[in-house]
């Protein structure tokens, strides 16, 4: 079993700053996890002290029922039967394919008709077959991370860990590795923490997302609970570019604090009495033809194309608002009138 728990974990650095506060979390054995963000969350920071390259201040982690921190005496990382992929696929440029993923092998005394047995079966597992000799100078940038893989993966880890490991390759050979990274995990069983700042990545690879906010999480979930039912404003914000708006209930409507926007509670959820947010996200305002002196009405500041919507910024009284549209691409300078569908209503606390 390659279940990974942490109960109560707290990671201070020294001088006082926080890395992590308070992490409790279940990985199941075969549940892939990805870990998102902003830059200074603590994603990398919890990945690297499950993975034992920094010791939690208070807490315990347990690694398939083995306490490897917050017991006596920490387990070194080259002992928690992990593998760890880097987001520099790091290979020895003086040693072949064969002996960069034989190398752990070596380590751990593994007979030489072994070695080879092994590394043989993980490159045909990684797609790379027959590539022993080959010199990794010789290969292309997803072909040498498919190495790094083949590498992590000789030892049989208990789980995978993967630090930003496909963000340096481009599209579309990112999206097919990520294809690939996803079947051969599955297929293999392995428990998987991935941390990645692409959150569209996050959604597709992962059985679960786990959102991290100043060293704590702020909301895990499938991506659909995720996308679908976020817990605050910053998940909202973060995972789907949702807009905030701040205002107060009042009189059956909403209405907002810098900006003549009203919305009908019909449409609102959790509408109560009271100051609070309202978090709405781009794919819930529709466009449309209206008078430019209603209160939705603004001009088109931005429109990108995508395959699916096209990512559209409406300037309205002075504040942006973040559309998601479907259909023919609305043109820059484009007068237009913004309808809230959709609205999820966030008291103020205290």
């Amino acid at each position: 079993m390659s279940a990974i728990s942490l109960d109560a974990v707290d990671l201070e650095y020294p001088g006082g700053a926080v890395g992590l506060r308070g992490i409790d979390l279940r990985i199941a054995d075969g549940e892939f996890l990805a870990l998102v963000g902003p830059s200074g969350s603590g994603k990398t920071t919890l990945l690297r002290t499950v993975a034992g390259f920094l010791t939690p201040t208070s807490g315990t982690i347990t690694i398939g029922g083995d306490v490897v921190a917050g017991g006596r005496r920490p387990i070194a990382p080259e002992h928690r039967g992990l593998g760890m992929v880097f987001q520099q696929h790091a290979l020895w440029p003086h040693r072949t394919v064969g002996k960069n993923v034989s190398y752990p092998l070596e380590l751990a005394g593994m007979s030489r008709s072994d070695r080879k047995r092994r590394v043989s079966e993980v490159l045909e597992l990684v797609g790379l077959p027959g590539l022993e000799s080959r010199d990794p100078s010789t290969l292309s940038g997803g072909q040498r991370q498919r190495v790094a893989l083949a590498r992590a993966l000789a030892r049989t880890p208990r789980a995978l860990l993967l630090d930003e490991a496909l963000s340096a390759l481009d599209e579309p050979l990112r999206d097919r590795l990520r294809l690939e990274l996803r079947s051969l995990t599955r297929a293999a069983g392995l428990t998987v923490i991935h941390v990645t700042h692409d959150r569209n990545e996050a959604l597709a690879l992962a059985d679960r997302v786990a959102v991290l906010d100043g060293g704590s999480i702020a909301q895990i979930g499938t991506p659909e609970e995720l996308v679908q039912q976020p817990s605050s404003a910053f998940v909202a914000r973060f995972l789907s570019d949702a807009n905030i708006i701040t205002g107060v209930v009042d009189g059956g409507r909403f209405h907002a604090d810098d900006h003549p926007l009203e919305v009908v509670l019909d449409v609102v959820e959790g509408a109560r009495q009271g100051r609070g947010t309202l978090t709405v996200m781009p794919s819930d305002i529709v466009l449309g033809p209206g008078s430019p002196h209603d209160c939705g009405a603004g001009v088109i500041t931005s429109s990108l194309f995508g395959r699916e919507a096209s990512d559209v910024v409406v300037d309205s009284h002075g504040v942006d608002f973040r559309c998601s549209v479907r259909g023919p691409r609305p043109a820059v300078g484009d007068g237009v009138i913004m309808t809230i569908e959709r609205g999820m209503f966030t008291p103020t606390s205290g």
